[in-house]
């Protein structure tokens, strides 16, 4: 089915299920009911009533039996003071403001679809622009899904209605394979797996959007942070700290308090001077530039921080890991003189294909976007440095073996950029990386470099974030791997499990030896049967598990089990211990 048909079938089958409502709460006050990404919602207010949780089955038998019915979709228009007239009758009061808007803006008549089954009989009105569906024999299968809190027309100031979610597709198949998707995303829901593997919490009261890390997310958030930073040391990145605040002069100078102070927080009194958390680290990057004179000689230079930042959140979209309100990033910048930008900007993107490939992922679709020709104006920096910074963005994006999408007319105001999407275990696309150039920073903090000829000129700035976000990555990653971590990155490799408390001093022994060798290990010492902890370094997902008795302390072969594997494998120590070295050192 063509997606303009599906979207229309969606669209049709809103006003199927707020027909079905009215049916079971005939008090109940309509909002609005589009189409979405898979299926569609419709909005209520039930007064002082509320959904049940029996309700979406029930409106599904009563969806079905309408749609049985063949009801007809008749479009028809009136006067907006008729329909105004007629809404009032209904004592809709939500679909009466929105009428009330389209008056506002000019609308002389206004549009309605009525459904109307076999015998003429109406049986349901809404205010809608269309297009819908000839009959309800035309409508796939669907699966209502869940309610949630929505506030009328988004702001949180209005009245919070209740929304009910469907999904819906041309065929049953098609409604199962997704439902079968959901289930597997459900599965690997990264809030439900950092609870049970204990990596991170989100607490009332410390506040929402706020993360914090449980030890196991600590180490393998360490992990993530170590390899990464010494790749960019590796080539020729220096490494930066700052501060978390920063005067109002430094966000006045960088644009932010007058381009993006709605989603900063709020200012903090210092010695009479406002200061505030900041939301992007490379003000104070160029500040470390500008601290003495850079010859030509001196670039480029490329600076690597992983600066937590601070935005404003509403609270209603915060989402585990992926949606926060403090997040790290590996903020990275390259200031560079012209010559060298092409250069600049393939390292970069090798460098990022390295990254993310040893994390795992394999498949790319690469974003560049650029500007709309014919709006110039709108852009800052000369169009001989746009288009010198397009081509070098695209061709070392082909020169990695990545296709392009060039997506005109998406680039900033202030530099074309390259975002970088990946597909995880289950096909999923996740926007992790992008490389800007930045014709807006270097002008505002007046960056320069002494060329050859001894004048001054403003050099090429490059922003780049290979991670994103360190926390949405590491929310990714979860999703990716279902916390089935690769055993360079689990937070523990190695699960000891003394069969008794005779066994205990050997169980620390070993652990030592495999600590010494550079594995993390944990000595599970409680008074519990064998399998009750065997279980439980399962749930954990360690990669693996050694049983530790009698015969293996006095002998020299270990009681392996390996994740995924039903059999237990008799090896020797050392074979033991260079095995899981390797896995460690090559990253598999």
């Amino acid at each position: 089915m063509a997606k303009q048909n599906l979207e229309t079938m969606r669209h049709s089958l809103s006003h199927v299920l707020a027909q079905a409502v009215l049916q079971i709460y005939p008090q109940a006050k309509l909002g609005i009911g589009p189409a979405i990404a898979d299926g569609f919602y419709y909005d209520f207010d039930l007064g002082g009533d509320t959904f049940r949780p029996d309700d979406l089955a029930k409106l599904e038998k009563i969806m079905k039996e309408i749609i049985s019915e063949n009801q007809k979709f008749e479009k028809y228009e009136e006067t907006v003071a008729k329909s105004i007239d007629y809404i009032k009758e209904k004592k809709q009061p939500y679909k009466l403001e929105l009428a009330e808007d389209l008056k506002r803006e000019g609308e002389n008549k206004l549009s309605f679809y009525r459904m109307v089954d076999g015998r003429g009989e109406k049986k349901f009105v809404d205010l809608c622009a269309g297009p819908q569906v000839k009959s309800t024999k035309e409508l796939g299968a669907f699966r209502l899904t869940k309610i949630a809190g929505a506030y009328w027309k988004g702001d949180e100031k209005n009245k919070m209605m209740q929304r009910i979610y469907g999904v819906a597709f041309a065929t049953k198949d098609e409604l199962e394979k997704y439902l079968k998707q959901i289930e597997e995303v459900g599965r690997r829901d990264h809030r439900k797996l950092g609870q049970e593997l204990e990596l991170f919490m989100i607490s009332e009261e410390v506040g929402p959007g706020l993360i914090l890390w449980q030890p196991k997310g600590a180490i393998l958030r360490r992990l993530i942070e170590n390899f990464v930073i010494d790749e960019y040391i590796k080539r020729g990145y220096q490494l930066l700290y700052t501060p978390h605040i920063g005067s109002q002069k430094l966000f006045s100078i960088s644009g932010h308090l007058g381009f993006y102070k709605d989603s900063m927080y709020s200012p903090m009194d210092i010695d009479g001077e406002d200061y505030y958390v900041k939301p992007m680290n490379c003000p104070m990057h160029l500040m470390i530039y500008k601290n003495g004179l850079k010859s030509y000689r001196d670039l480029p230079v490329r600076y690597t921080d992983l600066g937590t930042v601070y935005r404003y959140e509403r609270s209603g979209t915060l989402h585990g890991l992926m949606r926060v309100r403090g997040f790290t990033q590996d903020d990275n910048h390259v200031i560079c003189r012209p010559d060298q930008l092409d250069k600049e900007i393939l390292e970069a993107l090798k460098l990022t294909k390295y990254i993310l490939e040893t994390f795992g992922f394999s498949e790319f679709r690469v974003a560049l976007s650029v500007r709309d020709l014919k709006n110039k104006k709108k852009y800052l920096g000369k169009d001989a440095s746009w288009k010198h910074a397009e081509q070098a963005l695209e061709a070392g994006a082909k020169a990695v073996g990545w296709k392009v999408e060039r997506e005109e007319g998406e680039a900033v105001f202030y530099g074309p950029k390259i975002d970088v999407k990946v597909k995880d275990s289950i096909g999923r696309e996740w926007q992790i990386s992008t490389l800007q150039v930045d014709f807006n920073l270097p002008s505002r903090f007046k960056i320069e470099y002494v060329d050859k000829d001894s004048k001054k000129k403003e050099p090429f700035m490059l922003h780049r974030a290979t991670l994103g976000s360190l926390e949405r990555f590491v929310g990714v990653l979860i999703e990716n791997y279902a916390g089935v971590f690769p055993v360079w990155l689990a937070p523990v490799q190695v699960q000891i499990v003394p069969v008794s408390e005779n066994f205990v001093e050997a169980a620390g022994g070993l652990a030592a030896e495999l600590r010494a060798a550079g594995m993390r290990v944990w000595v599970d010492e409680l008074n519990e049967t064998v399998s009750y902890k065997v279980r439980k370094g399962e749930k954990q997902k360690i990669p693996y598990i050694l049983v530790l008795g009698e015969r293996e302390v006095k002998g020299e072969k270990l009681n392996v089990r390996a994740r995924g594997q039903k059999e237990v494998v008799a090896m020797e120590r050392s074979q033991f211990i260079q095995r899981v070295k390797e896995e460690i050192e090559e990253k598999k």
